[in-house]
């Protein structure tokens, strides 16, 4: 049975999708724009650091609302508008795990929704 997710403390969907879907033991996002709920924008368009703590973020409070945590993350996909932000993307995204790191693909992109220069994916166990 597939179980469609959300949280009330992420933004509105910017398309027709779920913020998350739960199969089994398994939670998988959808891509998380950096976009803060309580403005519903992308506060700080040129900071590749507030864009990745804010798409995290908004993962995390899907994971929590939903009986997971982002320890529990197995796997990252993300997206970047620009590979040269690569090593600043790091540097925050390392914050977010405290007992290792989950398997992660990362890659440059075209363009992303609303002008972003990240948008992350995460697969996490309940």
């Amino acid at each position: 049975m597939i179980e469609r997710l959300t949280s009330d403390k992420i933004p509105a969907a910017v398309g027709s999708y779920s913020a998350a879907s739960k199969v089994g033991h398994l939670i998988m996002t959808s891509g998380q724009l950096p976009i803060n709920a309580a403005t519903g924008k992308i506060d700080q368009p040129d900071s590749i650091e507030w864009q990745v703590h804010q798409s995290l973020s908004n993962i995390k409070a899907i994971l929590e609302d939903n009986g997971s945590s982002m320890d529990a993350v197995v796997k990252t996909t993300v997206y970047l508008a620009h590979i040269t932000d690569f090593a600043a993307f790091n540097a925050v995204y390392q914050t977010f795990f405290t007992h290792g790191f989950p398997a992660r693909t990362a890659f440059e992109v075209g363009q992303l929704p609303m002008g972003a220069l990240v948008e992350i994916e995460a697969i996490a166990e309940v």
